[in-house]
């Protein structure tokens, strides 16, 4: 049985972050991810552009997830960080996918840290207060191996949720948790017959509090809208899609775009037989979605399809109950936390489980919000640190911290939380936050102390 200082559990935004932190930090550290490459939902389900790096004018998440994109950019393969011309929020993060593929591996294969890719979690050998070790699943059957400190990071909290840790998932009243999306990417888009449109037509776009300037000034186009052409479809029966709009958004690339406008009610991304259902309605909306696309949009006309996902887009299932749970009212009243581990200025953001609908709570322009300590730790394992969207955080809080910066921001802290507990050889609940927040700041993150 194979024996590392800390194994991360998906290699997804945030357990890809925390491997390199980890590493970084001194720990021999492994990756296991079900995939053929890092980078979760922005490589795997293609979801894009990653929003917000920033709360007003300030940067709210910089560290090894700044550092990302600014490899990207270095490369040509992002325009940085641009203005959201849907005003929804402060910017957005348009980036090359297959680049973001490579720079991953690149950036592990740098800090020291490993992979073992197409390898499956399959279960968890639990002794008391410790995980003792991990069932694995890939090519060469079952194995085992086990760590000093595991992470998981597998956005569903299946370890912690097979370590015995309890757990809610979906929102209080019901279980439900927001829709799936599938994405689906396109080339050959027009934006500019896209934009000259949206000029003349600002009536059909009233989610995006349209100022021309800032479409015309961004890097790359983001839109919400096609309000009329979307409702007259539906009343059509060709579209059966249950949102309300059309939202897509420019990547790297010009001329491509990612369309996040499927929505997938009532599924459950911890239920295979639910899992792979949702991945076939998916498709069956993304193909009504094409049609719809190259007959009554401007600018879709000569578009092709490129891919969809590959898999589904998750938003919420499971979280974990860790030592404190963030809650809406922490966020809207940026609630100050002594063992802060991560800022954003992303609102709450909750599509609706029952169809259409997307409630959201900003913030006073430029407030950023903090992420404590305790939401990545559990009152029953020692030696676990959750990272990423299954952290301890109520259905709405979850609906705010879930997007991919402040992921990528929480797994630093996860990852050299991982390695402080291994050097200092003390259980994670007994990590000394503040040479926590040191390290952090000292290997790039922002925080406010």
């Amino acid at each position: 049985m194979r024996k590392y200082e800390v194994v991360v559990a998906g290699g997804g935004v945030s357990g890809s972050i925390a491997a390199i932190a980890a590493a970084r930090a001194g720990a021999a550290t492994l990756i296991i991810e079900a995939g053929g490459f890092l980078g979760g939902t922005l490589t795997a389900a293609g979801v894009g552009p990653m929003m917000t790096f920033h709360a007003g004018h300030k940067q709210a998440i910089q560290g090894i997830t700044d550092e990302l994109i600014q490899r990207l950019q270095a490369l040509g393969k992002s325009p940085g960080h641009i203005p959201d011309a849907t005003n929804y929020t402060y910017s957005v993060t348009p980036f090359d996918a297959e680049a973001m593929k490579y720079e991953l591996d690149l950036m592990l294969q740098e800090s020291g840290g490993e992979v073992l890719y197409h390898t499956m979690l399959a279960g968890a050998e639990v002794s008391g207060r410790r995980i003792e070790s991990l069932t694995l699943c890939n090519k060469a059957g079952l194995s085992r191996i086990t760590a000093d400190v595991f992470i998981d990071a597998t956005g569903d909290g299946d370890l912690a949720a097979w370590s015995g840790v309890p757990f809610t998932k979906g929102r209080e009243s019901d279980e439900q948790s927001q829709p799936m999306t599938l994405k689906m990417k396109m080339r050959g888009v027009d934006t500019e017959k896209i934009k000259a449109y949206i000029r003349e037509h600002r009536e059909d776009f009233p989610r995006m509090n349209l100022d021309i300037t800032v479409m015309d000034s961004a890097a790359r186009l983001s839109v919400a809208g096609f309000d009329k052409q979307f409702r007259e479809a539906k009343s059509r029966g060709e579209i059966s899609i249950p949102r309300e709009d059309v939202l897509f958004f420019e990547t790297s690339n010009p001329g491509e775009i990612i369309m996040n406008t499927t929505r997938i009610l009532g599924k459950d991304s911890t239920d295979p037989w639910s899992l792979s259902e949702a991945e076939i309605e998916g498709r069956r909306q993304c193909r009504e979605l094409e049609l719809f696309l190259k007959k009554y949009i401007p600018g879709f006309e000569e578009s092709v399809v490129v891919s969809t996902g590959p898999s589904i887009g998750v938003r919420g299932s499971r979280q974990i109950k860790g030592l404190y749970t963030l809650t809406a009212q922490d966020i809207l009243s940026v609630k100050p936390f002594a063992d802060v581990i991560a800022h954003s200025g992303y609102p709450i953001d909750i599509h609706s489980p029952d169809g259409e609908g997307t409630a959201t709570d900003h913030l006073e322009w430029g407030a950023m919000y903090g992420i404590p300590y305790r939401c990545l730790i559990t009152n029953e394992i020692d030696n676990l640190i959750v990272v990423g969207r299954c952290l301890s955080a109520t259905f709405e809080a979850q609906a705010a911290v879930r997007t991919t910066p402040t992921v990528g921001a929480i797994g630093q802290a996860g990852g050299t939380a991982a390695a402080l507990a291994v050097k200092e050889g003390v259980p994670v609940q007994q990590v000394d936050y503040k040479k926590l927040q040191q390290t952090l700041v000292a290997h790039g993150a922002y925080l406010e102390v």
